[in-house]
């Protein structure tokens, strides 16, 4: 409860969020939309991630925090970088005395801020990132649930942290599924200049090597026109074109 009675919403009951959200995306979305509810003076939040050394507000609720959190990428420094890169809270009490981050404090004032609140998300992982809180009052998160606000942000750890293992866990399906396909377009090439020279699976696979090479061809890509020429259709996923053994 704030000062003058008003009743501030508490932290929402975060496996119901999960839940009811299909996708990251939305589950980020209600995130930011929830912070918001539960900081009454403030007029934006917004959810950055770090993907290989680049910064991206992935989610935002109310006005200001898209052109707030774009001012601090251009410069590449400023609270909300900070509370990403060292995975610590960054509170700004009053933007007009803060003399940190260039001339983003002045920005920040000019677009109408005066306070802001950065607290850290999968900290020092490889999608680090921050919740990001802006307010036009002066020290405008002084009364916030502190408590309810770090509980959405470490939810939101985990829910990254899951789903950047499953992305990677699709990566990795993905990048298997084109070796296996590659190598059976390979087995296919290999089986036909079997017939043709009649040689052993080692000698046909040298030729075709040998054969990329001198051509500045990819040995896969080789192979698809060696088995689109002889068999007069795209190369198919499984070996029908290699001999069976007799």
């Amino acid at each position: 409860m704030t000062d003058d009675g008003v009743l501030t919403p508490g932290p929402p009951d975060l496996v119901s969020l999960l839940l009811d959200t299909d996708t990251l995306d939305d589950f980020l979305h209600a995130l930011a939309e929830n912070a918001l509810l539960m900081s009454p003076t403030a007029d934006g939040c917004g959810v950055t991630l770090e993907r290989e050394n680049r910064p991206l507000t992935v989610a935002s609720a109310g006005i200001s925090a898209p052109p707030l959190d774009e001012a601090q990428y251009g410069q590449d420094d400023g609270p909300c970088l900070e509370a990403l890169r060292d995975g610590r809270e960054v509170y700004v009490g009053d933007m007009r005395a803060e003399g940190r981050w260039n001339g983003y404090p002045a920005f920040a004032v000019a677009s109408g801020t005066r306070s802001s609140l950065s607290l850290p998300i999968a900290a020092h992982s490889h999608t680090a990132g921050a919740l990001n809180l802006y307010s036009p009052k002066e020290d405008g998160f002084a009364d916030v649930d502190l408590g309810g606000l770090r509980a959405l942000a470490a939810q939101a750890t985990g829910a990254v942290a899951l789903a950047q293992r499953l992305a990677d866990t699709r990566t990795f399906t993905a990048d298997l599924e084109a070796a296996l396909q590659s190598r059976a377009v390979i087995d296919q090439a290999a089986g036909i200049v079997m017939n043709q020279r009649r040689c052993s699976s080692e000698e046909a696979l040298e030729t075709l090597r040998t054969a990329s090479q001198h051509r500045n061809v990819k040995l896969r890509d080789l192979c698809a026109q060696l088995v689109s020429s002889v068999s007069g259709a795209p190369p198919t996923g499984g070996n029908s074109l290699r001999p069976r053994p007799t």
